[in-house]
């Protein structure tokens, strides 16, 4: 089948995509993309991709309308696509997961599958049409690539997979020493954000992105705040134009080496123009992300991980120069 691109009139880009796309003057520019690289389909590099993960990043949104970003890990061939609308994914939320009671027949859903050793990634919206005893269906609602900027690579083994196998939980309403001590260390963590409007079908719904920086990127101000750079991407402006519109962001840490998983959810704020984008060299906006729930899961990860080769576009970032 031909990449035919977007084949809507209505834009690839939702309202507050679009704000931000005009704010910095892109958004005639990302039409013109948007239209060439979203899809509302699959493409055969992208099911092949995702056949050959052992672990995908998924983003939902909870009863009380709080996203939340998860992973789920199987073996090679775990995630299948049957036909180029359509990925079935045979795996089970790991203990914990905040997945358990957010994953439901009609929810919307974003995947990133996406590769830290070699740096590629995709990225697919979509809706859950169906819930089986082996994992789940999604119809796809957009499906496109994204660069490999600012992706760590590492190279992982996957362990021994039992995802129903208890692990200690720590339900939080603040950071303790446990998550801070994950967060300080970070170089890569998930975001997942949701702008669910009836009338903007074929561009609203869950997404979820990949961050990375220097260990040390995401500053944490007190036990509720963190703070964290924004570099020049793709200019798409998902995560962001989602908060445009729906201020709730939930994210997910991974500690690499303890395979700990942090899941949070709150609210988030973008600063455009401060003087305290400065503070982090390179970074040209800020976000600021608040808790107000989450879990820590003690070795609930079962893939081992190599240590990082960081990106290469990092070099001139960091670090914080005013740690308050």
């Amino acid at each position: 089948m031909a990449n035919l691109g977007w084949p809507h009139e209505t834009s690839p880009f939702h309202a507050g995509e679009l704000a931000i796309q005009s704010r910095l003057g892109v958004q005639e520019q990302m039409d013109r993309q948007g239209r060439r690289i979203i899809r509302d389909y699959l493409p055969e590099q992208h099911r092949q991709f995702f056949a050959q993960l052992s672990y995908v990043l998924v983003g939902t949104v909870d009863g009380e309308g709080q996203p939340w970003a998860s992973i789920l890990v199987g073996k090679p061939g775990f995630i299948t696509s049957p036909d180029d609308r359509t990925l079935h994914i045979a795996a089970q939320p790991l203990y914990g997961d905040p997945l358990h009671r957010t994953l439901v027949e009609g929810a919307d859903i974003g995947l990133l599958g996406i590769e830290l050793h070699t740096r590629r990634r995709n990225r697919l919206n979509g809706t859950v049409t169906a819930i089986q005893p082996d994992g789940f269906t999604v119809a796809v609602g957009q499906s496109f690539g994204n660069c490999p900027q600012y992706i760590q690579a590492r190279q992982f083994d996957l362990r021994s997979l039992d995802p129903a196998a208890p692990k200690p939980v720590h339900s939080l309403a603040a950071l303790g020493e446990g998550e801070r001590a994950i967060v300080a260390a970070a170089d890569t963590f998930f975001i997942a954000t949701a702008y669910q409007a009836e009338s903007t079908v074929s561009a609203s719904g869950v997404d979820v992105s990949h961050r990375g920086g220097k260990p040390g990127f995401v500053r944490i101000d007190d036990t509720n705040t963190l703070t964290i750079p924004d570099f020049a991407g793709n200019f798409h402006f998902n995560t962001f134009g989602n908060l445009e519109l729906n201020p709730r962001a939930g994210l997910v840490f991974i500690d690499f080496d303890r395979g700990d998983l942090l899941y949070l959810t709150g609210t988030a704020e973008v600063v455009w123009d401060s003087p305290a984008i400065a503070a982090y060299e390179g970074a040209e906006r800020l976000l600021h992300f608040h808790v107000t729930q989450g879990y820590r899961v003690e070795g609930n990860l079962p893939l081992t991980w190599s240590t990082p080769e960081f990106s290469p576009y990092l070099t001139d970032t960091g670090p914080w120069q005013n740690p308050q």
